[in-house]
């Protein structure tokens, strides 16, 4: 029978479940949380009817709540944004030329606005074009720039320009890194950094320190990660969107060197961050954190801590937000990650039919980021190795996920 209460009904009470509260456990955690006298067989009752949708939470008890569960208000409690980009066309030029030629660039202001539109629609793209045409796009879009170097322009349309330029390149070192064409994405994250702090666009300067912890912690190199995110962090101040993901690329690598308290710490100085700043205008955006993707952050960490359910609870919770009524994923490289996680849930509860079902179906999807879908699923692989080393389907799942690797 289908479960016609609001999403946030239906989340209140599996996150309370998943952590193995009572109603009043879970009332005592929110007293708790707020630090001011309520009123605990009243609080009960609120929550009872909140977990049924009876009752919306008010907006005191809203981030109250969410703080409990460890996400924000806005993917607790998301609204429904929708956002038009304009589409203009495009045609490619190398990377390293283009941020070169870049440097002395012309412009027009109605160009800045149109070039602006095209940043952000290709933001918006990254998670679902496939790679390989956004890569193409992307750098085609780089050479118009370069075409434009001959135009008169003032100081700040220069640099300007040289932002806007600065965003193209960290999409296209992005894609580059999810083609599996590291050095050629390190040199591109380079380029756009150097942009990025001749324009003094902390964006574009922090988004590229965030990239540099990213391709660390995709290669296990933890220590290196968070000593990128710390940089990040120092360039850019503490109230910035791309903040919240460096912690939880620090929440991420203390995680998997088992260091809890950490793990714990910059999960807490993220979330708090994300839920001090405004909504984002596009949530779709790449290069902007949207609410929802904390969750996503935040599974990733308990999986490698141990904490199965909540795990769990925050996987189902990011393929909710991930795909639509007819599970058609809307977000696929974060939909497969939560795949992953489920798999290596169900591996350690002695379920190998399910482990595999979500392992295939992760490695399955038309639109991944090779590095980050590979270290997740090695993580699946590993937990299947210890737990059914003689199993044949696991070892075919293994197969499968070395042929993934070696194309």
């Amino acid at each position: 029978m289908p479960d016609d209460r609001p999403a946030w009904a239906i989340r209140i009470r599996a996150a309370r479940c998943a952590r193995g509260w009572s109603l009043a456990d879970a009332a005592r955690e929110l007293r708790r949380i707020a630090d001011k006298p309520m009123d605990q067989a009243n609080l009960v009752r609120n929550w009872k009817r909140w977990e049924t949708g009876e009752v919306e939470p008010d907006r005191v008890h809203k981030p109250l709540l969410a703080k409990v569960f460890g996400t924000v208000t806005a993917a607790l409690f998301p609204r429904q944004t929708s956002h038009d980009a304009e589409l203009l066309s495009s045609t490619g030029l190398d990377t390293l030329e283009v941020i070169t030629r870049l440097r002395s660039s012309d412009v027009s202001q109605a160009t800045i606005e149109a070039l602006q539109i095209t940043a952000e629609r290709l933001g918006c793209e990254y998670s679902r074009v496939p790679a390989g045409d956004l890569y193409v796009e992307g750098r085609d879009w780089l050479q118009r720039l370069t075409e434009l170097r001959d135009r008169k322009m003032t100081l700040a349309q220069h640099r300007e320009i040289l932002a806007l330029a600065g965003q193209i390149a960290l999409l296209v070192g992005c894609v580059e890194y999810d083609l599996g064409l590291e050095q050629p994405a390190e040199t591109t994250r380079r380029g756009a950094l150097l942009l990025g702090q001749e324009a003094g666009d902390s964006n574009t300067v922090g988004w590229a320190h965030e990239m540099r912890a990213w391709f660390a912690l995709t290669h296990g190199q933890y220590r290196a990660a968070i000593a990128a995110a710390d940089a990040g962090l120092a360039a850019v101040g503490p109230a910035h969107s791309v903040v919240v993901q460096m912690q939880a690329h620090r929440a991420k690598a203390w995680a998997r060197m088992g260091n809890r308290a950490e793990v714990d710490a910059a999960l807490e100085s993220g979330r708090t961050v994300l839920e001090a700043l405004p909504y984002p205008d596009n949530p779709d955006n790449h290069f902007v954190v949207d609410p929802s993707k904390w969750d996503f952050y935040t599974m990733d960490a308990y999986r490698h801590v141990g904490e199965d359910r909540l795990a769990e609870e925050y996987a189902r919770e990011v393929l909710r937000t991930s795909t639509d009524r007819n599970g058609v994923d809307l977000r696929p490289m974060r939909a497969a990650e939560a795949r992953v996680t489920l798999g290596v849930v169900a591996a350690r509860q002695n379920d190998l039919e399910g482990a595999l079902m979500y392992g295939r179906r992760a490695l399955g999807g038309n639109r991944q980021s090779l590095p980050s879908l590979t270290m997740c699923a090695r993580e699946l692989g590993a937990e299947l190795v210890h737990r059914y080393p003689d199993e044949p389907e696991a070892n075919l799942y293994l197969d499968e996920l070395r042929a993934l690797t070696a194309a």
